[in-house]
C-alpha cells in the first residue's frame, strides 16, 4: 500500500513530462547569466499570486519542475530560480556541495541571487505584493535567507532545508510568515541546529511554524531520492503529500487569489 501511494503521488507530481509548459528565462545578476524557468497559472486571477521556487543543491531538477507545474495548476505564477549561473550546473554531489557551501557562507551573495529571481517572477506577471518563496534542501536554506534579507514576500516555506545561521550574525526582526517542513529523522540537521533556528524565530518575533514528519529524512519530497532512509536522504510519499497539503494551507492563508 505504501509503495502504491508513492507511485500515485509521484506520477501526479511529475505529470510535467506529459504536458510541459515551463519556459526558460535568461536573466542576470551582476555579471552572471542565469537561466530560470517560468510557468503561467492555468487560470488567471486579478490578484496574480506568485511563487518563487529555490531548488535543491544540484540546481533546477525534476522535483522543482514537477512542483512548479502543479502549483501553476492551482492558479499561481511560478518561477524556478537559477542560483549558480550558466555553465555552473554541478555534475555530481561533490560539486554541488562546493557550490552550495559557497552561498551558505556568502549569504549576501545568495540573497542577491534570490532577489534577482524574485524580480523575474514579478516581470512574468506576478503581483509584487502577493508572493511566497518556497525551497527544497539548499533552497530551503535560501528561503530563510530571503526572510532575513527582508525581501518583499508574504511568506517563505522551507522543505527539508538546512536551518543553521552563523552565530556571529545579528538576529533581526523577521516580518514575513515562515513555515518549516522538516523530516523528524533528518541526519543532516542536528538537534542543536533545529533549536537554534527556533530560538532565532522567537528572538526575531516571527510568525512561524515548524512541522515534523515521522519516518522522514532529508529530501523526503523528491521521488528520485530513493527509499532507503539509512542513506540520510530518501523519498517519503506520505510526508511529501502531507507537506504539500500544508503548503497549500499556508498559501491560502498568506496570498490573495
Amino acid at each position: 500500500m505504501k509503495n502504491s501511494t508513492a507511485l500515485i503521488f509521484a506520477t501526479i507530481l511529475f505529470s510535467t513530462a506529459i504536458n510541459a509548459q515551463l519556459k526558460t528565462v535568461k536573466y542576470s545578476e551582476g555579471n552572471t547569466t542565469l537561466n530560470g524557468l517560468s510557468i503561467k497559472p492555468a487560470k488567471k486571477s486579478s490578484q496574480n499570486p506568485g511563487i518563487l521556487i529555490l531548488p535543491a543543491w544540484l540546481g533546477i531538477d525534476n522535483a522543482s519542475k514537477g512542483y512548479a507545474e502543479n502549483l501553476s495548476k492551482l492558479g499561481y505564477n511560478v518561477f524556478i530560480a537559477d542560483i549558480y549561473g550558466e555553465g555552473n550546473v554541478p555534475k555530481n554531489t561533490t560539486e554541488a556541495g562546493k557550490l552550495a557551501g559557497f552561498y551558505k557562507t556568502n549569504y549576501e551573495a545568495y540573497q542577491k541571487r534570490i532577489n534577482a529571481a524574485l524580480q523575474e517572477l514579478i516581470k512574468s506577471g506576478a503581483n509584487a505584493d502577493n508572493i511566497v518563496i518556497i525551497g527544497y534542501c539548499f533552497g530551503g536554506t535560501g528561503v530563510l535567507e530571503a526572510a532575513r534579507a527582508h525581501l518583499n514576500v508574504k511568506g517563505v516555506v522551507s522543505f527539508h532545508g538546512g536551518l543553521g545561521k552563523d552565530a556571529s550574525r545579528k538576529t533581526e526582526p523577521i516580518t514575513t510568515k515562515v513555515l518549516i517542513c522538516h523530516g523528524a529523522d533528518d541526519p543532516y540537521v542536528s538537534a542543536e541546529e533545529v533549536a537554534a533556528c527556533q530560538q532565532e524565530m522567537r528572538d526575531a518575533k516571527a510568525d512561524w511554524q515548524m512541522i515534523y514528519y515521522a519516518d522522514s529524512v532529508h529530501s523526503f519530497t523528491n521521488p528520485e531520492a530513493g527509499n532507503d532512509n539509512s542513506k540520510g536522504a530518501a523519498y517519503n510519499a506520505v510526508a511529501a503529500k502531507r507537506s504539500f497539503e500544508h503548503l497549500k494551507l499556508f498559501l491560502g492563508e498568506v496570498l490573495k487569489k
